[in-house]
């Protein structure tokens, strides 16, 4: 399915190219002092955000014959707000209102086309009277932004959000994914048996295994199917300490799997159950999860584990204490000698798979978001109340989301934590890693924008 799009439009020298790159994050458009600059439509894929869509410059938007060079720019621009599904109306707020302005806003209105009105160039405090004078077009509140400078970002996410944020199940990445492989990394200290584990799984001795330790240099990829459900096979060098690894060579194979962890969906970090857990698998555990990455533990060896349930209740005591940013990650028991163990490791795989690509509905987010308040309101520091006016999920894998609010730079950290462990609790999103991020739209008169 095509992107949503975006229509920039305006008359000419309004910062509509500036915008249009920042937006895409590269230069794609010319930008000058001189209006008339752009000619033809210019498109790109947009982000802000977390909000993916396409993005069209157009040419200064001028009243003129139609068979003219300015008129015949002018269809190019008509042509791109019949076929967005918002157009973005940029006026100059340092000169405010201008007839040509009025009157492309009586052109937009004749247009079924949902239009949002920014008054760009509002540096600072620059700009607030031409954003005031801009109610007069009628298209409703606009709201200050500086193409140039990156101010009012959030303004502009919050206007473009209804229009261009796409319904449950139709993100594009999601659709990318859907009925795609697992894409499963197994990683590990070294000799944990992580080749051993591979080649039970594919029922075969496919990679090299020996009693010596570090045998795989490589991250070799292997696709595989598991009843029916394709997967794709990481395995991985073992990680050593970092003081440990001296050899170029091995040097090169961490380096490695961290980018196999960084192509993952799911990692598996495999424990020696003869040795326990040490220091270097909180490390790797630690990597996973600050790389986003879903993770389940392994206790491999369980075949001649001694003390069996006391080992497996201490590592899990350990776990909870060492991994405190993530509680609750799943700890399972295999053996990669007998294959015991392994049905259950790709189910859960699959299964957190499944959480860490969940998108939440609008809907049931903020009706969670406001009961989580209620249940705990934000502090008031210095006697100022923090407010928090509403969430929203920018992305999935791993569910990213950013909460809207006023002072939230005074948030503490503990809040933060509070959010995300009610609702890893309140929403079944599990322990898989989430990310949130706090935002306050820009105000004018706070003197600290100058």
């Amino acid at each position: 399915m095509p992107l949503p799009t975006v229509a920039i439009v305006g008359r000419p020298n309004v910062g509509k190219s500036t915008l249009f790159n920042r937006l895409v994050g590269k230069r794609l458009a010319l930008v000058d002092d001189r209006p008339g600059v752009t000619r033809d439509r210019r498109e790109g894929e947009g982000q802000l955000l977390g909000l993916q869509f396409r993005v069209m410059d157009t040419a200064g938007f001028e009243d003129e014959d139609p068979q003219s060079l300015p008129g015949r720019m002018r269809v190019q621009t008509e042509a791109a707000v019949r076929e967005a599904d918002v157009a973005l109306f940029l006026i100059d707020a340092r000169e405010g209102l201008t007839p040509l302005d009025e009157e492309i806003a009586r052109w937009l209105r004749s247009h079924d086309t949902p239009v949002i009105v920014a008054a760009n160039k509002a540096e600072g405090r620059s700009g607030e009277a031409g954003r005031l004078e801009a109610f007069a077009l009628g298209l409703g509140e606009p709201f200050a932004l500086s193409a140039e400078h990156g101010e009012g970002l959030v303004d502009l996410f919050e206007a473009i959000r209804p229009h261009v944020e796409r319904e449950e199940g139709e993100e594009a990445e999601a659709e990318d994914e859907e009925g795609g492989p697992l894409k499963l990394a197994i990683v590990g200290r070294p000799n944990a048996g992580k080749s051993t584990l591979v080649n039970k799984m594919l029922g075969e001795e496919r990679m090299i295994t020996g009693p010596e330790a570090g045998i795989t240099r490589d991250s070799i990829s292997l696709d595989w199917a598991w009843n029916g459900k394709p997967v794709r096979l990481v395995d991985t060098a073992g990680m050593r300490k970092r003081a440990k690894v001296e050899d170029k060579l091995e040097k090169l194979s961490v380096w490695d799997t961290r980018r196999a962890i960084d192509h993952a969906e799911v990692v598996v970090l495999l424990l020696d159950a003869t040795r326990g857990l040490e220091v270097q698998d909180l490390k790797i555990a630690a990597q996973v999860i600050e790389e986003g990455r879903a993770l389940i533990i392994a206790l491999n060896k369980w075949d001649v584990a001694e003390h069996a349930s006391s080992l497996f209740n201490g590592v899990k005591a350990a776990l909870e204490e060492g991994l405190s940013q993530l509680k609750g990650v799943p700890l399972l028991t295999v053996s990669g000698k007998t294959g015991k163990g392994i049905d259950q490791l790709l189910a859960a795989a699959f299964e957190i798979r499944d959480n860490w690509s969940w998108r939440v509905t609008t809907g049931e987010l903020n009706r969670w978001f406001e009961r989580a308040i209620e249940a705990n309101p934000p502090p008031a520091p210095g006697g100022k109340r923090i407010k928090l006016r509403y969430i929203t999920q920018v992305k999935s894998r791993p569910p990213t989301f950013v909460v809207f609010g006023t002072r939230v730079d005074q948030l503490p950290t503990s809040y933060e934590r509070y959010l995300l462990n009610s609702m890893r609790k309140e929403l079944g999103l599990g322990p898989v890693p989430l990310r949130i991020t706090m935002r306050a739209p820009k105000n004018p008169f706070d003197q600290k924008a100058k």
